[in-house]
Formats: C-alpha cells, structure tokens, sequence
C-alpha cells in the first residue's frame, strides 16, 4: 500500500487529462523540495546510471526491520527532481520493512510514467528506486 502523500499524486494525476500537464506537476513537485547543501553532493550519495546527476541522501532512524526511512534528493535537471520528490512519497516515513514491499514499478505504473518517460530516465528512476531498496535492506538487517 502506497503512502498517503503519494497517493496525493495519484490523485492530482488522475484529475490532470494532459500528459504535459501531469509533466508539469512532476517538475513543481520538484520545486518544492530544498536543494541539498554542496557538502551532501559526493560521490558517496551519487545514484549511478542516470542520465544526469542524482544524489540521494538517505537517513535511517531506529533498528531493525522497524526502523523509518527517509531522505532527500537532488537532480540537476528539474523532471528528475521531481522524480524524486515522488519517490520521496512513496517511501519517505515508511519503515524499512514496508519499503522492501512496495511494488515501485507497479505503484509508479499508476502515474503513466512507465510510458511517458523516455528509456535513460527510466532507467535512472530504475536507479533511485534500487539505491532506496538497497538501503532499506542494509538497515534491516542491523
């Protein structure tokens, strides 16, 4: 089950008809995120195989399996920072455990982007969406 802000997006996307339209709401979700300091920006937080620059800030509270996940992002190119901010709604809050059981391809499916994106961003969403699952999996296992 998909958190509650991304099912926000669900929402606002199933009231936008326009493909363009629903571009533009991803690229101003994006603009509503605060940039991340120049310092967080190393390779350490880097997300490789995008086609631009992406770094993700992960930050994991507790232990366990029941430890929260959050994080923050940057892209230097505005759709993908609005891919994160809707990334940031699916998972952010979301305990480790519930982040290793959301169907991100079938969750991101409900906003069309499996076909409006062109294949380099795909894949880097691919990307993210593997550097966020893969810190889960780390946390859980602490």
């Amino acid at each position: 089950m998909a958190r509650a802000a991304f099912e926000e997006i669900v929402e606002t996307f199933e009231f936008l008809d326009d493909w363009e339209d629903r571009y533009r709401h991803v690229i101003e979700l994006g603009k509503g995120m605060a940039p991340l300091p120049e310092a967080q920006k190393v390779p350490a937080t880097k997300v490789e195989g995008c086609a631009s620059q992406v770094w993700l800030v992960p930050e994991v509270e507790g232990a366990g399996a029941d430890a929260v996940l959050t994080f923050t992002g940057e892209s230097d190119a505005m759709i993908v920072n609005g891919l994160i901010a809707v990334l940031k709604a699916l998972y952010s809050g979301a305990t480790v455990a519930e982040v290793q059981t959301v169907d991100a391809p079938a969750e991101l499916k409900r906003l069309g982007l499996d076909e409006h994106l062109s294949s380099q961003r795909s894949n880097g969403l691919r990307a993210m969406v593997a550097r966020v699952r893969a810190v889960a999996e780390k946390a859980a296992a602490v």
